[in-house]
């Protein structure tokens, strides 16, 4: 089954949640996402296989620095994730229908085939 990783090299646990993948054996598919931006629609799909709301996948230290309001709706957190992408939590690792923050990266394990 294929794997998704969603990326930013930048970041200590993404670069630890890939290495992970590649000590076992799995070469995943890398979307490095502030390069290659989330849409709504991918968004919502990732946030039901982490079974989330959208609040829960903010990183809150970067969505304060940016002096960003705090939305009152799922619809307004996701538009400020589309617009930002570097408030998105990272790393999420996609296989199949499920998909887990790697925060601590062996939480994706679970998932992993």
């Amino acid at each position: 089954m294929p794997v998704t990783i969603y990326h930013n090299p930048r970041c200590t646990k993404s670069r630890q949640t890939l290495a992970r993948l590649h000590d076992r054996g799995i070469e995943p598919k890398v979307i490095e996402y502030l390069k290659e931006p989330l849409d709504e629609k991918t968004l919502k799909q990732l946030l039901k296989k982490l079974g989330m709301k959208a609040e829960q996948l903010i990183r809150k230290k970067d969505h304060a620095a940016l002096g960003l309001p705090k939305p009152e709706s799922e619809a307004e957190w996701i538009a400020q994730m589309v617009a930002n992408p570097k408030i998105i939590e990272r790393p999420i690792v996609v296989v199949g229908s499920q998909a887990r923050l790697g925060r601590p990266p062996e939480s994706v394990d679970e998932i992993l085939p």
